[in-house]
């Protein structure tokens, strides 16, 4: 499942390397969100998938923060 990647991938990275993932996720966001706005995105279901690893990221974040 290409999710459970993703997961594997960012739990070893450091919290200064989440918070780069994190800005580099919203401004992903922005863009696709621009496209969509403009009627130039295809894939629509991109969105979603982004705003979902966005708070796949705060969360290992604050898990990181309480250890």
């Amino acid at each position: 499942m290409k999710t459970n990647k993703y997961l594997e991938e960012i739990k070893d990275k450091s919290a200064a390397d989440l918070n780069e993932e994190l800005v580099s996720l919203k401004k992903e966001l922005f863009n696709l969100r621009f496209q969509n706005a403009t009627n130039q995105l295809a894939n629509t279901a991109r969105i979603g998938e982004v705003k979902k690893n966005i708070a796949r990221v705060q969360t290992l974040i604050t898990q990181k923060g309480n250890m």
